[in-house]
């Protein structure tokens, strides 16, 4: 069963000398319930407007998204949002907020009791690996770069959404700690079962992460498969030169 579905997705803009120009062509992809599919491809590529155009942060020129069989342009925007995880890079803390507050966030505005959302505070951070009784009431700012971004991971399943939109989550940190998290990330309970939409530039990582690998080139889907289909059926000389940049040579 698919959870997430987009249906010929279109997204053009104007640029500065007022040409439309296409962001995101006719793009038909599905993520099954509980996969990881990951987005890679160079900058500017649409990989980051798909997940803009899932939670509603832009409006599709074209087609749609179907989440839970249920198109989104007819969802209230907030509670979408509320629906969805999103974790961005270096976590995107509000840095005036304790790890509690940033964590406890949505569920605060969701009108949850206090009691209960102390309680989810804290399981959260035991699921990503942070003691609460040493990180609950610490500042942003006193975090390491993994540890924000673990933060961020446990205030984007606050409201425990079944769909998690990850934004390059790695992508600020240094080669050893990004390597780090994500072992980790691919090892954390508190992820299984869910969706994830996980955009990347780097195909290593992609392959690592996830499930499945979608790789789009000037807003276009070019291939979709496993790091073995990409290796013994690259679909053009793009394909095979991406591949090629972190892994060697592909089959031709």
């Amino acid at each position: 069963m698919s959870t997430l579905e987009l249906q010929g997705l279109g997204r053009d803009f104007v640029d500065a000398t007022g040409c439309t120009r296409s962001a995101l062509h006719a793009l038909d992809l599905s993520v099954a319930e509980g996969e990881t599919l990951c987005l890679i491809g160079t900058s500017g590529s649409g990989k980051t407007t798909v997940l803009k155009l899932v939670n509603r942060l832009l409006e599709p020129t074209r087609g749609r998204v179907l989440l839970a069989g249920q198109d989104v342009a007819a969802a209230e925007p907030i509670a979408l949002r509320r629906g969805m995880g999103w974790v961005i890079q270096s976590g995107g803390l509000f840095p005036h907020l304790s790890v509690a507050a940033n964590i406890g966030l949505l569920p605060t505005l969701e009108g949850w009791d206090p009691d209960r959302v102390e309680a989810r505070t804290r399981e959260l951070l035991e699921r990503v690996r942070l003691p609460p009784d040493e990180f609950a009431h610490r500042w942003p700012q006193e975090l390491s770069g993994g540890q924000r971004q673990r933060i961020g991971v446990a205030r984007a399943l606050a409201l425990d959404p079944p769909i998690v939109l990850m934004d390059e989550p790695f992508g600020a940190l240094d080669p050893i700690t990004r390597g780090e998290l994500r072992r980790e990330l691919t090892e954390l309970d508190v992820l299984r079962h869910k969706t994830v939409l996980f955009v990347t530039h780097d195909m290593a990582e992609a392959f690592a992460v996830g499930d499945r690998v979608a790789l789009l080139d000037a807003g276009k889907l070019v291939q979709l498969g496993t790091e073995q289909e990409f290796r013994d059926a690259p679909a053009d000389d793009f394909v095979a030169a991406f591949f090629a940049e972190h892994f060697g040579e592909a089959r031709r």
